[in-house]
């Protein structure tokens, strides 16, 4: 997207009145590691978050990318930092312990670590959710409790984002531990629930319900959003 059109999508945001009441313009883009040298940044009294992705500590070492990031905080823009787990790029803890070190002494906020999405060739570069907790989990042990902002493995799927929390036994049955960041219906929100152990599952749609329940909780619940949303023509993603 050039700037000319970034910009038609901001200032409406900022110069209509009836728009006072949003404080935080969010975007996500990558352009910060492989093109820094865009970058001018101007405050309009809103809160600028800036989602970089980042997917490799070799992103920040350029003196130019530094110079952006240095810049953009000068606004008084925050940066925060996301990016997935791919497999033949960073599926490895000492990786992401390098990149949040690095993104934290940038002053960039460590943020999310996802779970490579269920499109395109994501069977080349997918990582089990038993090796991307094992991997997020060894990685934050290594980093100070300041860099330990990141919430992750995070799964953006129909239902919401998705968080992996992690492994458990419950009775005699070995399960994922699963919760909601976002959901469809906020009240889902922080709702733990509970799904099968599968060492071969990369995806919320490859996990099973646990202690022998049919569905998810949601589920009942999206389906009938899903079918209203069909049902007026809107496109549900």
């Amino acid at each position: 997207m050039t700037s000319k059109q970034l910009q038609r999508y901001i200032d409406p945001l900022l110069q209509d009145p009836g728009l006072d009441h949003l404080r935080t313009i969010r975007i996500g883009t990558k352009s910060l590691a492989y093109w820094p040298y865009r970058y001018k940044v101007t405050l309009s009294g809103r809160h600028l978050a800036l989602m970089a992705h980042m997917s490799h500590p070799r992103e920040l070492q350029s003196r130019v990318a530094q110079e952006a990031i240095r810049r953009i905080r000068m606004t008084g823009a925050v940066i925060r930092s996301q990016a997935p787990l791919i497999r033949h790029v960073n599926a490895n803890p000492q990786v992401w312990t390098e990149m949040w070190k690095s993104q934290t002494s940038l002053g960039i906020i460590p943020y999310y670590m996802f779970v490579e999405r269920d499109t395109g060739a994501r069977h080349y570069f997918e990582v089990p959710l038993v090796e991307a907790l094992r991997i997020y989990h060894e990685a934050t042990r290594r980093v100070s409790g300041v860099t330990r902002t990141v919430r992750g493995p995070s799964m953006s799927a129909a239902p919401g984002k998705v968080h992996v929390v992690g492994e458990a036994k419950i009775g005699d049955e070995r399960v994922f531990v699963l919760q909601f960041l976002q959901a469809r219906n906020p009240q889902w929100t922080g709702r733990p629930f509970f799904a099968k152990y599968d060492v071969k599952a990369s995806w919320l749609d490859h996990l099973k319900p646990a202690f022998g329940e049919q569905n998810f909780f949601y589920e009942s619940e999206l389906n009938q959003m899903q079918d209203a949303d069909n049902s007026s023509g809107v496109l549900f993603q």
